[in-house]
């Protein structure tokens, strides 16, 4: 009889202890690269306040692409306070809030850094370069935008992850649906910020919204 409440507790036991067991969910890639980083989360930090406030923000600040180009050559000082952000820190040069509405005369699309060259003052030259990914460089968004900036980060490479953040967010949103057909000859309209481009180059455009048709 002993042996038989010994074995019967056994098991009894086991259950007992496994009772007061936690399962603990794998983390995801994400999750666990953010823990590893202190809690640092690019993506949904864009994520967080992509329709609150960067679309807000750049829908009042910015001005129709050939008069924000017109007043940077003429005068940079009063563009850059109109239209225009950049970080106090560093060597950045001024980025400026913009719409882009013409029409298409170039599409390169077989790049992975693809792009439209669009015609906004009627004239059959390019005035304006668009980018539509899904390389999209540079971090005109992130740049244009006054309400962030690098002293909230831990460092410079955080504040550059944050930046090509803007860059993946925009291109899941909407560039990657766009159609790479049939491009040339159709309407833009377009919603984002460009760096002031050097001398004789043509200003690289960062839409955040894109609609292409007509």
């Amino acid at each position: 009889m002993p042996n038989f409440r010994a074995a019967v507790a056994i098991p009894l036991a086991i259950v007992l202890a496994l009772s007061g067991c936690k399962i603990i969910k794998t983390p995801t890639a994400e999750e666990a690269a953010e823990a590893a980083s202190g809690g640092f989360n690019p993506a949904r930090q864009v994520a967080e306040i992509w329709d609150s406030k960067v679309i807000p923000f750049l829908q009042t600040r910015a001005g129709p692409f050939q008069k924000v180009d017109a007043l940077s050559k003429s005068d940079l000082d009063a563009a850059a306070a109109k239209y225009g952000h950049k970080e106090k820190e560093g060597s950045a040069p001024w980025t400026f809030a913009a719409k882009v509405s013409g029409t298409i005369i170039k599409a390169e699309t077989t790049s992975r850094a693809a792009y439209l060259d669009a015609d906004v003052d009627g004239d059959g030259k390019a005035d304006v370069r668009i980018q539509i990914g899904p390389v999209i460089k540079g971090t005109a968004i992130r740049d244009s935008l006054d309400f962030v900036n690098f002293n909230e980060f831990k460092n410079q490479i955080q504040w550059a992850e944050f930046g090509k953040a803007f860059n993946v967010h925009v291109n899941g949103l909407t560039l990657e649906k766009l159609s790479r057909d049939g491009l040339v000859g159709k309407k833009v309209e377009a919603l984002g910020a460009y760096p002031l481009p050097s001398s004789g180059q043509p200003a690289l455009f960062t839409p955040a919204t894109i609609a292409i048709g007509g």
